[in-house]
């Protein structure tokens, strides 16, 4: 079962992720190291006794960190064309 305080698992995921970016993995390499730390979140964290959860939960988690991230920088992104 996913409480509200195991979401704040995405946030941290999103820091992450931009730790790996600043320590220069690949862009195209950023969205599969989000998926894998969302995994290794779920089994580790949420469902250390369930697998099969942690690994649902995980991907659930890192899918969604990864779209936070790409969709925000994309808000962002636009929003500075607009402006010029």
């Amino acid at each position: 079962m996913l409480a509200a305080y195991d979401v704040a698992l995405i946030p941290l995921i999103i820091a992450l992720i931009e730790l790996l970016k600043g320590a220069g993995l690949p862009k195209r390499w950023l969205p599969i190291a989000s998926i894998i730390l969302g995994i290794a979140g779920g089994i580790i964290y949420i469902c250390p006794h369930d697998i099969k959860g942690g690994i649902i939960i995980g991907l659930m988690l890192g899918l969604s960190a990864s779209g936070l991230y790409s969709g925000s920088k994309h808000m962002i992104e636009n929003n500075n064309e607009k402006g010029d």
